[in-house]
């Protein structure tokens, strides 16, 4: 049993990662352009979705690695301030 559903759930992992690549914008794929990226995933195998998700899919927003807002209490915000 095992020896059949790896390969489907490798196979499965290859096409998911190449689809996702595929209708990722350009400008958001990291490290390498897309056509590379595409090649790397056909062309390696296991290796290439894996280093897809590692080095090349872009960062979703609010994974962390941006500035935090600080959240002020009503009354310490200026602006609510002027508006009372």
């Amino acid at each position: 049993m095992i020896r059949v559903l790896l390969p489907i759930l490798l196979v499965g992992f290859s096409i998911y990662t190449l689809v996702d690549c595929a209708r990722t914008d350009e400008s958001q794929v990291r490290n390498l352009p897309k056509w590379g990226w595409i090649l790397i995933i056909i062309l390696i195998g296991t290796l290439g979705p894996i280093a897809y998700w590692i080095a090349g899919r872009p960062k979703r927003p609010g994974s962390g690695g941006g500035p935090k807002r600080r959240i002020l209490p009503p009354d310490d915000d200026p602006d609510f301030l002027r508006k009372i």
